[in-house]
């Protein structure tokens, strides 16, 4: 199953390009994306039995982030044991957890403007909560995700940095445009391994990340575990689940984004998302 935020209308992807699931459900299902998550079950059994034709085009320019509003967004920070050594700091022996705030959502397509100071790119797979999870063991955790996308985790490296521990990782993480998602919500029964998928970006053509999700240190079920034995995890939350190594700040030199970059950034099996730059006036 496919979810897709088109022009703010939630839509069920089909073969040949979509339906508008207000319209197709009669009114069942509401057309905002981010209600479907409070009735994930109903509306599964539902779209399981939908055989209806597609009559909605799927055009990149209308696409919306499948997660618009979460209600909680969490991010695993060094996932990856080459992301930590590249960045110098020890392999973790627990999920590294901090948050983003909602407000830095963003649609996979489009323009986002950099703030003052050195804004990095982090490719991540976003897993979505489809079923509310507490106390939930890694065995039963797939059963509480309603699908997978693409993410960003956009930084303000001197923001990110700026005074003592705990630095600040949340604001810096959550400028506008910061949490880009798409450009669609793809189900876990849909990938052969949804613990193994290639994922990387490039900016303007040059790959400057490339790894698969089975290098993770903590896997998606392990993160949901661990995340659900502290706070219960609601339905539409997402989680952002690291990056690899390659990331701009630990180059030398440097590669940071600026006006006119293009950044594209992808995952087997869901698709790429493609933002451009440009500099913030404040």
């Amino acid at each position: 199953m496919r979810i897709y935020n088109l022009s703010g209308r939630a839509c069920l992807g089909m073969d040949a390009g979509a339906v508008d699931i207000e319209i197709a459900s009669n009114g069942t299902f509401s057309s905002d994306v981010q209600s479907l998550y409070s009735r994930w079950d109903e509306f599964t059994h539902w779209a399981s039995g939908f055989e209806g034709t597609p009559d909605v085009k799927i055009d990149n320019s209308a696409l919306g982030s499948p997660v618009p509003l979460p209600p909680q967004i969490f991010a695993i920070g060094l996932n990856y044991r080459d992301h930590a050594v590249e960045s110098g700091l020890e392999i973790p022996e627990i999920p590294v957890v901090f948050g983003k705030f909602p407000a830095s959502v963003a649609g996979p397509h489009g323009k986002i403007l950099l703030p003052e100071g050195a804004v990095d790119f982090e490719t991540e797979l976003v897993a979505v909560i489809g079923r509310r999870a507490e106390n939930v063991s890694a065995a039963d955790a797939w059963g509480h995700v309603a699908g997978l996308t693409v993410g960003q985790d956009l930084s303000e490296r001197h923001t990110q940095w700026r005074g003592t521990a705990p630095q600040q990782f949340g604001l810096a993480k959550s400028f506008p445009g910061f949490s880009p998602m798409g450009p669609v919500l793809v189900s876990p029964d849909e990938f052969e391994n949804p613990d193994d998928l290639e994922l990387g970006c490039s900016i303007n053509g040059t790959l400057m990340q490339k790894s698969r999700t089975s290098d993770m240190i903590f896997t998606i079920p392990e993160v949901i575990e661990y995340l659900s034995r502290i706070v219960p995890l609601l339905p539409g939350d997402a989680i952002f689940t690291g990056t690899p190594a390659g990331v701009g700040f630990s180059r030398n030199p440097k590669v940071l984004l600026g006006a006119g970059d293009t950044l594209k950034t992808y995952v087997e099996g869901i698709g790429e998302m493609r933002h451009t730059f440009d500099l913030r006036v404040v």
